[in-house]
C-alpha cells in the first residue's frame, strides 16, 4: 500500500476527517497529503514548517530539556510531545508523532462537529500502519 493510499484508508476511519497530511520533520518535508477540498498551495507549503515549529520549534525544545534536567534524565532524543489538538473556528486538528519514528507527524483535519475522543482513538489506531509506508 503507498502512504497516499494509508492517508485515505486512515481518513475513512476517522470521523468527520476532510484532510491528512504525513510529515517528515527531519527533512521538512511533507511526504503526502489527501483531502476532499482544496486548499491553497501556499498552506500545504506551510504546513510542514508549521507542524515542526509545534513539534520542535526552540521553546519546545528548551522546555523538554529543562523538564529532562528537572528530572535527572539524559539529554536524549525522546520528545515528550506526542500529541497536539488545534481547535480553530470550524475545524480540529490532530497531529500525532509516531512512536517507532518521532521524525513522522501526521496531522488529521476534522470537522468541529466530531466527537474527539473516537477521532482521538482513531488516528491513535492508524499510526503504526502509516508509519510502515514511508
Amino acid at each position: 500500500m503507498s502512504l497516499d493510499q494509508g492517508l485515505q484508508k486512515a481518513m475513512t476511519s476517522v470521523p468527520e476527517c476532510i484532510a491528512a497530511g504525513f510529515i517528515d520533520l527531519a527533512s521538512g518535508m511533507l511526504l503526502g497529503v489527501k483531502t476532499v477540498d482544496s486548499h491553497p498551495s501556499e498552506v500545504m507549503d506551510l504546513l510542514a514548517a508549521a507542524t515542526s515549529d509545534l513539534f520542535q520549534g526552540t521553546n519546545v525544545t528548551m522546555i523538554e530539556q529543562i523538564f529532562k534536567k528537572a528530572r535527572g534524565l539524559k539529554a536524549d532524543d525522546h520528545h515528550y510531545f506526542q500529541e497536539i489538538i488545534v481547535n480553530s473556528d470550524n475545524l480540529v486538528h490532530v497531529f500525532v508523532r509516531g512512536k517507532v519514528h518521532q521524525d513522522y507527524v501526521v496531522c488529521f483535519v476534522c470537522r468541529r462537529s466530531t466527537n474527539l475522543g473516537m477521532a482521538l482513538t482513531k488516528v491513535r489506531a492508524a499510526m503504526p500502519e502509516l508509519e510502515t509506508l514511508v
